[in-house]
Order: C-alpha cells, then structure tokens, then sequence
C-alpha cells in the first residue's frame, strides 16, 4: 500500500477523512482510561490525537503511552472534524514511529508550571517552541514581509549596507568596537550614511539589517542588537518622509490584521487597540507643542531636552493611532540632520510614537545637503574627517536634498503583539547583561 500523505497540521481541514501522516513533536499528553489524548505541534499548528485502546496495537498504544514531551515523532491517522479540538479537527491515531524520545531521565526542562523570566531567557531556545513565542515569530515574519511588499511595491531597491564601519554614525558613546585585521572598526549603528549614497545611485532605497548600540540601558525598550529597517529617498523632504512613514506603518498593521488573526488571539491582544492605526493619516505634533503638554502633565522638561521613555508614553497617551513629533531642537540630534532654515535651532526630523506607551517606533528627517555645513558639523561633533571623506564626496557631486527615517522591527514588534518587554520580540535577544544562548 502507498504511504499516506505527510501534510502540515495547518493544512489538515484540506483532509478530512483521509488518513495523512504528520511530521513534529509531542506537545502534551493527556489520558482518560482506555483513550489517550495526544497534542502533536508541527510549526505551524498544534492538533489532537486521539487513541483509543482496542483501535490500536498494543505496540502502538503503549508507544503513545509512554511518550515523553517534545519527543519527535512521524504519526499517521484519519483527519475528523471536531469543533471542540484545538484548531478544530483531530487525528485519529493509526500508528506512530519516534524519531527520538526525550529521556525519562532528563525531562524537557519547560513544563506547564509558572517558570521566572530568567530561567525562560536562559532556556530561550527552547522556549521558542511554546504557542506564545511561536505566534510571536508568525508576527514578527509578517511584519517583516510588509515592511517588504511596502517599499518593493512602491520602487525602492534594496541595497545591502555594511556591518562593519570605521566610525561613528549615531554617536561615539554607543559604539561596539572589534578588532579589524590590524585596525578597529565598529559594528553598524545604521546603514544610514551608507544608504544616501545608495539614493543618488538609484534615487528610492532601503536596507534591512542588524543594528548595533552598546547602550548601558535596561529599559523593557532596548536591546544592544536589533533590526532595523531605513528607506532614503533623493529630493525628499521632511513633509515627504512623514508621509512615508505613516503609510508604513498603517500598511503593515493592516497586513497583520489580515493575516495573522490567529496569532493575534493566541497573545490575547486586543486588535481592536490596532485597527485604528491601519489607516493613515496620524496625528502630527511640533516638540515645541510637545513640550506644552509634558509640562502640564507633570513633567520637569526643558525645552531643548531629549524625551526620555515616560515622557513619550505621556505623549502617546492622548491618541489612538501613532503620533509624529516634528522639529526637535538641532542639539538632541545626529551631526548629520538638517536645520530648519527659518529656526536653526531646530532640526528639519520627526519621531513616530507608537501608542499604548510603546515609544519610539520611527527616527528620521532631511539631511545636511551642503558640504560646509556638513563638515562644520563633523569638526564640531570632533568625529574623524578622513573616516568621512567619502560621506563628503556626496555633497561634493551632485548633492541634493535627501531625507529618510529607521523604523525598529522589535518596538514595532513589541507594539503590535502588546509585549510588555522587547525581550521577547527578536528569537535570541541581546541585552545588556544577556549573551546567551
């Protein structure tokens, strides 16, 4: 006879009646006299077994009985339809092979019981099999997708930007420096600088990669190692990237409200906190308008200062959807922002706040298009000119005005999900005082 079909459990109502086999890992046991209860997980969904005793061989049943969580397993059964199951269909069992049983003697470490935060993090590769952590990484790959039909589908080109740099982009203090041959370089803040010249070779761009801050910070919102994703658009302006951004991100929340509802209800988050951001256009605010209301609200801010995390979440506070604060003062930010010309005082940038006191989600604005302003700012902020000669040559030859944003995969993450802390945003998370595993 022909071996039954090996299908995926996310397929299975396609099935019914008809006997496959599954391919996975036992994910809990359950039993009640002469029928055993099995729950089978895949990666991409969980179904019950059902066994029941003068059904099965002695073999087969006993096999089943003795199975140990997260034994790996290749079990054939009947598809039935079954309302009250787990995803609403079960198997019944008609055989089942172990690929490897987890000994009695050194049980999986990750059982039903309450485990502290540490012990999760430490058994972080492990603990990305749970159903939780898994609608986490259906998320996160959706959102990632998104982000690409989005600009694919508008003409960028995604051009690949260096890890390794020979300076400072974001500033000096969060530098993570490596030893390079018989020199130092450093591991990319942004592919950023990189990105413009990208701009005026192919006019709208994108990267997509890993990002690096050795930011002493144990916050739920930072993490040392993160992605981000940065477009730069040549003859953009400040209005230009604002718009940008907010057609971004309503684009990708509508994507997820389309096509990940399940994991969405697995996380138990309330979507519809998120419809409202699927549509754009979000609520605009200047930092000087900001100021004003963080004052009134309690806080001890001056102007000219940088907002710290709870003052973003005061901020967020009062919207429903995402809100963009425009024109921080020119001192808060990078070397390379563009001054407003009428107020020089203040830069021509914008952040994006997500709500629901998730904090920054977008960074961006214009940048410096003129060579002397340019290369006052690098001798001001004391950075090496040789390491950026090349940046120069981009306002040597043919300079334009130019302007981009990075939008952060984990906060994004994190918001979307409603996760308390980004720990849980990326598979392997790198903190302050986590390396491992």
């Amino acid at each position: 006879m022909p071996l039954p079909l090996t299908v995926e459990i996310r397929k299975v109502s396609n099935y019914v009646g008809q006997e496959v086999a599954i391919q996975g890992w036992l994910y809990n046991l359950r039993e009640s006299g002469k029928l055993l209860f099995p729950l089978f997980r895949d990666g991409t969904g969980i179904i019950q077994g059902v066994v029941a005793k003068n059904a099965v061989s002695p073999e087969v049943f006993d096999r089943v009985k003795n199975l140990t969580q997260e034994s790996s397993l290749r079990v054939t059964g009947k598809v039935r339809a079954e309302k009250r199951a787990p995803g609403g269909y079960e198997l019944d069992v008609a055989d089942l092979e172990t690929v490897q049983a987890v000994p009695v003697d050194s049980a999986y470490p990750i059982t039903p019981k309450e485990h502290g935060t540490e012990f999760l993090m430490d058994h972080r590769h492990l603990w990305l099999r749970s159903t939780r952590q898994r609608a986490i990484l259906g998320v996160r790959h959706e959102i990632i997708k998104a982000v690409r039909d989005f600009f694919d589908g508008r003409g960028f080109t995604l051009v690949d930007t260096p890890i390794f740099t020979p300076a400072a982009c974001e500033g000096t203090t969060t530098l993570f420096e490596v030893d390079y041959f018989e020199d130092k370089a450093y591991l990319t803040q942004s592919g950023q600088l990189y990105n413009e010249a990208a701009a005026m070779a192919v006019g709208k761009t994108y990267c997509f990669g890993p990002t690096f801050r050795a930011e002493k910070s144990k916050t739920r919102r930072h993490l040392t190692e993160f992605w981000m994703v940065e477009p730069e658009v040549a003859f953009a302006r400040l209005d230009d990237v604002m718009v940008l951004g907010e057609e971004l991100v309503a684009f990708v929340v509508a994507q997820v409200l389309e096509k990940r509802q399940a994991e969405l209800k697995t996380l138990e988050r309330d979507v519809s906190k998120l419809e409202k951001s699927a549509t754009p256009p979000y609520p605009r605010l200047s930092y000087d308008e900001a100021v004003e209301i963080l004052r009134k609200k309690g806080s001890e801010i001056q102007w000219g200062g940088d907002f710290g995390g709870t003052d973003e979440t005061w901020l967020s506070e009062g919207f429903d959807k995402p809100v963009l604060v425009h024109h921080y003062p020119t001192a808060v930010k990078a070397f390379y922002m563009a001054p407003d010309a009428q107020r020089p005082e203040v830069a021509l940038c914008v952040d994006m706040l997500a709500p629901e006191g998730y904090g920054e989600i977008i960074g961006g604005g214009e940048r410096i298009p003129s060579y002397e302003l340019l290369l006052q700012r690098i001798e001001e902020a004391r950075l090496p000119r040789q390491a950026f000669e090349w940046y120069l040559d981009l306002r040597r030859y043919g300079s334009v005005p130019h302007a981009g944003f990075g939008m952060g995969i984990e906060r994004v993450v994190a918001w979307i999900c409603g996760l308390e802390h980004v720990r849980e945003t990326i598979p392997f998370p790198r903190m302050l005082y986590r390396l491992t595993p």
